[in-house]
C-alpha cells in the first residue's frame, strides 16, 4: 500500500487504526490480567489418598490374641506391631512360635497358636496336625522340616522378606536350592 496515495482523511483514519489496534494489544491484556489477580486458582496436586493407601500394608492378625481381625500398619512394621495392634497375645498364646521381629508383608496372615496346639514338636519339625505356615515360620522351624537345612530355612525366610508372602507352596521353586522333588516331600507339612 502505498501511503503518499492516500488522502489526508485517509492518512487519518489509517493512524488511527494503529494506534486502536496498539493500544488493544498492549493495554487490554493488563487489564485483564489485574482483573485475574483476584480468581484463586488452586495448584494442582496429586490426589494423596492413593499415595496413604499405597504406604499401608493390609495384614490379618488371627489365633490367640485380644483383638483378631484386619489391620493396616505402615510399611517396615514388625509382627511385633501388628500383634500389638490386635491388643496383644492372651494368656493362652504361644508367643515363642511367633517370630515377633520379622517384618510385615501386604496381605499376610499372622497366627499366634494357642498353647499346646502342637504347630511344632521337639527339634521344630510341624505337627501332623498342624501344618507349618511358610509365611510366619521361623529359621528354626524351617529347619525341622524333612531335606530343609539352616542354610535353605534361611533363604527361604529371605525370599519371604524380598517378594512378599507365599501364595501357595509350589512358590518355593523360586527359592534358590529347592526344586520339585523337595516340593513334593513338603506338602502337607507346609502352607502358604
Amino acid at each position: 500500500m502505498d501511503l503518499h496515495a492516500l488522502t489526508p482523511a485517509q492518512r487519518r483514519l489509517l493512524t488511527l487504526a494503529v494506534i486502536c489496534t496498539a493500544l488493544l494489544v498492549l493495554v487490554v491484556p493488563r487489564f485483564l490480567h489485574r482483573g485475574a489477580a483476584h480468581v484463586a486458582v488452586p495448584p494442582l496436586r496429586a490426589p494423596r489418598a492413593h499415595a496413604a493407601a499405597s504406604s499401608l500394608l493390609v495384614v490379618d492378625v488371627a489365633g490367640a490374641v485380644r483383638r483378631p481381625g484386619l489391620y493396616r500398619l505402615p510399611r517396615g512394621t514388625r509382627i511385633a506391631d501388628a500383634l500389638a495392634r490386635a491388643g496383644g497375645a492372651t494368656a493362652k498364646a504361644e508367643i515363642a512360635a511367633v517370630n515377633l521381629a520379622a517384618p510385615l508383608a501386604d496381605g499376610e496372615q499372622i497366627v499366634v497358636p494357642p498353647r499346646g496346639a502342637g504347630t511344632a514338636q521337639s527339634g521344630g519339625a510341624p505337627s501332623p496336625m498342624a501344618p507349618l505356615d511358610l509365611n510366619t515360620a521361623t529359621v528354626e522351624q524351617l529347619d525341622g522340616l524333612p531335606g530343609i537345612g539352616p542354610t535353605t530355612a534361611q533363604k527361604i525366610v529371605d525370599y519371604r522378606q524380598s517378594h512378599g508372602p507365599f501364595r501357595s507352596v509350589a512358590e518355593l521353586d523360586a527359592v534358590p536350592g529347592i526344586g520339585q522333588g523337595r516340593i513334593e516331600q513338603l506338602k502337607g507339612l507346609v502352607i502358604p
